[in-house]
This record gives structure tokens, C-alpha cells and sequence, in this order.
């Protein structure tokens, strides 16, 4: 079953260039290297502070493999010096 994720991160004030710079390579990253994933982009809010990455999986499988790699590891550690709190993280099961 597909799986979609809407993790939205709301980032300090005047760190939002930083946390850009760290949030496209693992956009990147994961375009190039995860054949499960079948969409993750980054977006930003209306708000100058608010971010919000749109992940599609093929299966469990994929979105399991995506927490385990390196890049997501590393490239997530590295955001979080950036984010003001934790994601607000919705994950889906597609219907159709």
C-alpha cells in the first residue's frame, strides 16, 4: 500500500537559509539514491518560518529503508540544529 508523509518543521528566525541549505540535499539525496520513494519535495509556508516536506512511499518497505540511510540520518541531525521544536509529522495510507 502507497504511504504518504506530510512532516511540517517550523525553523528558528533568521536561520531559515541554513536550514535550506541542509533540507535540499537530503531532498537530493533521496531523489537519487531511493527507488521506493516516489515523491519528496520541500516546500515553503506563506509563513517565512515554516517548512513542510511531501513524501510519497511505495510501501512500508520504502519508508523503512528511507529512515535507515545514512543521508537521512545525518542530513536529519544536521536540520535539527535549525528547528524550533519537534516536526509536526501526518502519515497517510493512500485510498486510490
Amino acid at each position: 500500500m502507497t504511504r504518504s508523509i506530510v512532516a511540517t518543521i517550523k525553523v528558528k528566525a533568521g536561520q531559515e537559509a541554513q536550514f535550506e541549505a541542509v533540507a535540499l540535499k537530503l531532498v537530493a539525496a533521496v531523489n537519487a539514491n531511493e527507488p521506493g520513494c516516489l515523491l519528496y519535495t520541500l516546500s515553503k509556508g506563506d509563513d517565512p518560518s515554516t517548512y513542510v516536506f511531501m513524501e510519497r512511499y511505495r510501501d512500508d518497505e520504502a519508508v523503512t529503508a528511507h529512515r535507515g540511510t545514512d543521508h537521512f540520518r545525518t542530513l536529519g541531525r544536521e536540520m535539527g540544529a535549525f528547528m524550533d521544536g519537534a516536526p509536526s509529522v501526518l502519515r497517510m495510507s493512500e485510498l486510490g
